[in-house]
């Protein structure tokens, strides 16, 4: 085990964007959650840089774990909202491939705003993606699907392709509880067409989805890698 690998990205100033290799392609999971999907991504493409956004602390744990395990050095994980940082934290059109597996669904229409999913999250995901790159989607939830494919349909800047295969070495947590309990799982891709590329109008941010105060320190404080 290498001991000085860290993959948390430890963010102190939200203005500045992340600092990557941007000498190699570029992979994101939005939800990465335990880092089954990424690190074995990772672990298959040493070529390639990964990095997972994930809000729960305990969550980014466990992905540390399993990168310091497998000692793999090309997989990072940030704790941050998925807008914000795709907004102002990442490099223009660098990004080879999203993945957004089985987000929250916000079923209740009154969450609804709270989806992912939207405008906005578009508009900062085509400014991340290189042309061609990919946004794969997975969902438990059949009208939320039906809500992206529409959102994505209305969007030009986007064309529907055939999604990923995911053998089920590589399910996420939720998707293999889900296919273990028999529910269908529906899924699909985009990707990133030329288009007019306009600078991104600033956030305006609710303050749920604000980037958190003193991120290091609480992390620092609180995480045995």
């Amino acid at each position: 085990m290498n001991n000085e690998l860290d993959p948390v990205i430890r963010v102190t100033n939200p203005c500045k964007p992340l600092e990557l290799d941007l000498s190699r392609p570029l992979e994101i999971e939005v939800g990465c959650g335990k880092g089954k999907f990424l690190t074995a991504r990772a672990a298959e493409n040493p070529d390639c840089e990964f990095l997972g956004i994930e809000r729960m602390l305990e969550r980014v744990r466990l992905f540390s774990g399993k990168c310091r395990r497998g000692s793999i050095a090309n997989a990072h994980v940030l704790r941050l909202e998925a807008l914000y940082t795709f907004h102002y934290l990442l490099p223009a059109h660098h990004a080879r491939t999203v993945y957004v597996f089985f987000p929250d669904p916000w079923p209740k229409k009154k969450h609804h705003s709270h989806r992912l999913f939207g405008p906005l999250f578009l508009n900062a995901l085509w400014k991340r993606l290189e042309v061609g790159g990919k946004l794969e989607f997975a969902t438990d939830h059949r009208e939320y699907f039906d809500v992206v494919c529409e959102c994505f349909a209305a969007d030009a800047r986007f064309k529907r392709v055939e999604a990923m295969p995911r053998p089920k070495e590589v399910w996420t947590e939720f998707e293999t509880m889900f296919r273990e309990q028999g529910l269908p799982v529906y899924s699909a891709a985009w990707k990133s067409l030329p288009a007019d590329d306009s600078p991104l109008e600033p956030l305006k941010i609710p303050p749920e989805a604000e980037p958190r105060e003193g991120i290091e320190r609480r992390i620092a404080a609180n995480d045995d890698f």
